[in-house]
């Protein structure tokens, strides 16, 4: 307790690790050749300068045609329109929580994947998770021994 005279001390957050918002996903699209593009995806956490970034994945203009749809539906349901992604854009794309760890698992199973049927199970399982369940996989898929967890969401998935 403290008397009327005494005032609490609290300790200061060191700005490093202070942030002003919830974390999130962000898209930096990567130009590739032509009209082709490649897409950069960050988990953020911060905003107005005081940005803490880490990537999450990096997607070449060849593996971006197969899951396209996936990336126009994170945009969409972050409140964006389709056409923010385009091959000449130089801002990044700001993606809410949940839809950028569903997109996130997305691009890390397929991105080994060259079988356009598997490539397309493998989203539509995705999609089908509920969002406990693409937080659960998403933890898993970045973690320490994340190979074993990408291969066995990819077994659980699209077993052929």
């Amino acid at each position: 307790m403290t008397s009327g005279n005494q005032s609490v001390r609290r300790r200061q957050p060191r700005p490093f690790f202070a942030v002003d918002s919830a974390r999130a996903f962000r898209i930096t699209v990567v130009p590739g050749r032509g009209d082709t593009y490649g897409v950069l995806l960050e988990e953020t956490y911060g905003e107005n300068g005081h940005t803490l970034a880490a990537r999450v994945a990096l997607v070449t203009p060849g593996q971006t045609g197969r899951v396209v749809d996936a990336l126009f539906a994170a945009v969409r349901a972050s409140g964006h329109a389709p056409s923010v992604l385009a091959f000449n854009r130089k801002a990044p794309i700001r993606i809410d929580e949940a839809e950028g760890v569903r997109l996130a698992l997305i691009l890390l199973t397929t991105q080994p994947v060259t079988k356009h049927n598997r490539v397309r199970s493998l989203v539509a399982g995705i999609n089908a998770m509920s969002t406990e369940e693409t937080y659960y996989w998403y933890s898993k898929c970045i973690s320490g021994d994340s190979s074993r967890a990408r291969r066995a969401l990819r077994t659980l998935l699209a077993d052929d």
